[in-house]
């Protein structure tokens, strides 16, 4: 579990035959969980400044390939504050920037778009999110300077593809609609 308040950017050293490495300050021992572009990773090996994990085929078919840099969240401790919300590592989709700015649009899935609601939480590349808006394409999210500074978002551009997580909650209320009837 995460909560999409990412620590740090992550530089990728290299990603060959399903092991990524990333150059990172994140503190992590082996079989630790960490949120990569919001993609819940195992750490198979942590060398000094450096961690590595192994990639399976069916996280390649359902989220975007890593870029140079990547956002990195340890995983959420036992007392630890809540700032962002609740976020799996369960990538849902992939969606496309389609206008950088005040607000940031993009696209998403139809199929994820009835999960995404005005005020909502969402998780973009593992950033804990605001809908601000949405239409019949997709959602606008206002970013502060801080979350641009600090996270991959800021050097987004028109037609990138990034990593997109519904809110938990909405999922589960669906589910337990769709079982009453």
């Amino acid at each position: 579990m995460f909560t999409g308040i990412v620590q740090e950017r992550g530089r990728v050293l290299s990603f060959e035959d399903g092991r990524l490495v990333v150059e990172s300050g994140v503190r992590a021992a082996i079989g630790d969980s960490v949120a990569v572009n919001g993609v819940c990773l195992t750490v198979v090996d942590a060398p000094d400044g450096r961690l590595a994990f192994d990639v399976v085929q069916e996280t390649l078919d359902r989220t975007k390939l890593f870029g140079d840099e990547v956002n990195l969240e340890s995983a959420l401790r036992a007392g630890e504050p809540l700032g962002g919300h609740y976020v799996q590592g369960h990538v849902d989709g992939v969606g496309t920037i389609r206008s950088t700015g005040d607000p940031i649009w993009i696209d998403a899935p139809a199929d994820l778009l009835g999960y995404v609601v005005e005020k909502g939480s969402i998780a973009v590349d593992g950033v804990s999110l605001t809908v601000a808006t949405l239409d019949e394409r997709g959602f606008a999210v206002a970013l502060v300077p801080h979350t641009l500074e600090v996270t991959t978002l800021g050097r987004l551009a028109a037609g990138d593809t990034v990593n997109l997580e519904v809110d938990i909650l909405a999922k589960y209320v669906e589910r337990l609609l769709r079982s009453e009837r």
